[in-house]
Parts: C-alpha cells; sequence; structure tokens
C-alpha cells in the first residue's frame, strides 16, 4: 500500500506507523489521508487480507463506507461473511460524465464517509492526488485509491504467441 504525502513531507517508519494508527482507530481522521493499494488481480486474498481490517475497523464509527467501483456490484453475503457493517456501505457504479476522481473528491468533502474507495484502471496524475488530499483534509476522511498491478500482470497464456499452420489439423 502506498501513502500519498505532500512533496514537502518526509515519511519515516515511526511517522508511517503514527498515520496508520492514526487511521484505524475509532476517533480517527482528525486529518484526511489519501492512500493507494496496487493490488494483483491474481491474488484477491491478498488484497482482502490487506484491506479487510482497515475496512471493518472503520465500520465501527458512525459514518458510511462509499464504494466507486466499475460495474462489478458488491455482494451481500460477501459484506456479511467479511465482518462489514451492511448498513453503512454504500455502493456506486461510475457512469455518465462525472469521474471517479470526481466523484471520490465529492464524497471525501462531505464528512459523510469514512472511507472512499476508488477503483482506476490508470495511475492519477499528481494534480488529482493533492485535490483528493484537500477533499480528505476538508471531510477528514481516508480515500483509498485502488488500482490494479499491470507491471506483474501474468495472463493466462502468452500474448505473443507463434501459429504454426498446418494442413493436418485443418
Amino acid at each position: 500500500m502506498r501513502t500519498y504525502f505532500p512533496k514537502s513531507q518526509s515519511v519515516n517508519s515511526d511517522s508511517a506507523f503514527h498515520i496508520a494508527s492514526r487511521v484505524t482507530s475509532a476517533s480517527a481522521c482528525a486529518a484526511g489521508l489519501v492512500s493507494e493499494l496496487i493490488y494483483s488481480e491474481n491474488q484477491p486474498g491478498m488484497t482482502q487480507l490487506l484491506l479487510l481490517p482497515l475496512l471493518q475497523q472503520l465500520g465501527k464509527q458512525s459514518r458510511w463506507q462509499l464504494w466507486l467501483t466499475p460495474q462489478q456490484k458488491l455482494s451481500r453475503d460477501w459484506l456479511q461473511r467479511s465482518g462489514l457493517p451492511l448498513d453503512k456501505v454504500m455502493q456506486a457504479t461510475h457512469s455518465g460524465p462525472i469521474t471517479t476522481v470526481e466523484a471520490m473528491i465529492k464524497a471525501l468533502q462531505t464528512g459523510n464517509y469514512s472511507v472512499v474507495l476508488g477503483w482506476f484502471e490508470e495511475d492519477v496524475s499528481e494534480s488529482d492526488r493533492s485535490r483528493l488530499l484537500a477533499a480528505a483534509n476538508s471531510g477528514q476522511a481516508l480515500g483509498l485509491i485502488m488500482r490494479p498491478d499491470r507491471t506483474n500482470f501474468q495472463p493466462v497464456r502468452p500474448l505473443n504467441g507463434l501459429k504454426i499452420h498446418s494442413t493436418l489439423y485443418h
């Protein structure tokens, strides 16, 4: 998981621990935070292992959790099995003229959400990260940028393969 800090702020292990403990405490988020989780689509269990404890802890707050997802729908059964509060989880699929970044900014600014998760296919620009951080600070919330790891993508079969044409098989 990669946490976004403005360029002027340095990070050492003590401050990283302090931020992690600040986010997970029930009275947390006196200041907002934007973090990025780059996950492997081939290992969804690892993502759940990292993400679920944080979401379960944030579920103890009185605020909602917003999932801005692509076309997949969250399963009520999965939410229950994962220990996430059904009455505090909202999902919105992004479609239409508003981008995921814009939707995250609007949601983070409201202060109604303890966490806003947004799924992206590409990296988020530095200016959008700054806008997200300002919105998270305004709403005292956590913004999670969820992005698949495209650098270590292992396809099921080779992308480029040699085709041998033979009259024996056709």
